[in-house]
């Protein structure tokens, strides 16, 4: 594979459709925390973009070195999104089932939290590295930090968005986001 305008048009376009998981975990975050601070919205986007510029590599790497194990690994791909994302879904939905209307204070999205919604919205990532093997090692990383810049912007304007219909769905939000979480797994998993 050469450099060319297709390689960073085929990159930008993987960046979108790996992105679209990570937007709605982002749109449900800021629904679920309408009050998050801008540096708060920056290391949520940070981690869903690093974690979708780790998973094509290491899916490069996989292709290059273990192939015949990543296969037997890509089975349960959608499984393990399928579990991750259920139980953060069910969380954040149990959470604003229990939340009575005199409570304002809403659950924030911790890093323990942060770093399993990152692996979830991002393991299907994974199998981009067949996708990419045939670039060098210079241009898949090429083509990760172009997934991840791409990440970084949808899920900046899925944080966006969150916040604003978050304040106005006040106690909502936490359900509705648990919904969105689970429905992203079932998709995932029936994809």
């Amino acid at each position: 594979m050469e450099w060319n305008l297709l390689f960073f048009f085929n990159s930008l376009l993987l960046g979108v459709g790996l992105a679209m998981d990570a937007f709605s975990v982002s749109l449900a975050n800021g629904l679920n925390e309408p009050e998050m601070k801008r540096r708060k919205m920056c290391i949520i986007a940070g981690v869903f973009a690093f974690f979708q510029a780790l998973m094509p590599i290491t899916g490069w790497i996989c292709v290059h070195t273990m192939l015949r194990y990543f296969q037997m690994f890509e089975k349960l791909i959608p499984w393990i999104a399928l579990l991750l994302l259920l139980f953060i879904g069910g969380k954040m939905l149990l959470e604003g089932i229990r939340r009575t209307d005199g409570e304002t204070e809403k659950p924030k999205t911790g890093i323990g939290t942060l770093l399993v919604q990152g692996v979830a919205t991002s393991i299907d990532a994974l199998s981009v590295g067949f996708t990419t093997s045939q670039y060098g090692l210079f241009m898949a990383v090429v083509s990760a930090l172009i997934i991840a810049a791409v990440t970084f912007i949808i899920c900046m304007a899925g944080l966006i968005i969150g916040k604003k219909f978050g304040t106005k769905l006040s106690n909502k939000a936490a359900i509705l986001g648990g919904i969105i979480l689970i429905i992203i797994g079932l998709e995932i998993f029936f994809a």
